[in-house]
């Protein structure tokens, strides 16, 4: 497992952007993880947004396609959500996942990711 700690969550209007950063304590290296970011609202399952395996296949939910990117940094550990056009719906915990897959990614379920970050809240008004 990796220890993995986000930041940059926040409250933002409606039309706005934030960009999310999930630092890891171990080795994310090129393709020996996916990472993937879900997020879970009061009432609702946890959903995956967005993922990606080892050599950059990118995932996203239908949702945030076209409005949300994830991007990694292999060299600092560490993950991103860039999220533009956010929208009220988008109001949730957020939460930075990490599974040991050789170049894919497991499917949506959060049981198919092994490491989870605390969350960072991110709050969009209308």
């Amino acid at each position: 497992q990796v220890q993995l700690v986000e930041s940059g969550g926040g409250s933002v209007q409606a039309g706005g952007s934030l960009r999310l950063s999930c630092t890891t304590s171990g080795y994310i290296g090129r393709g020996s993880f996916c990472m993937a970011w879900f997020r879970q609202s009061p009432g609702k399952e946890r959903e995956r947004v967005a993922a990606m395996a080892g050599f950059g296949a990118m995932f996203y939910a239908d949702s945030v396609k076209g409005r949300f990117t994830i991007s990694r940094d292999n060299a600092k550990n560490t993950l991103y959500l860039q999220m533009n056009s956010l929208k009220p719906e988008d109001t949730a915990m957020y939460f930075c996942a990490a599974a040991p897959s050789w170049n894919n990614c497991p499917g949506m379920e959060p049981k198919g990711y092994s490491s989870w970050g605390q969350g960072t809240q991110v709050t969009v008004s209308s």
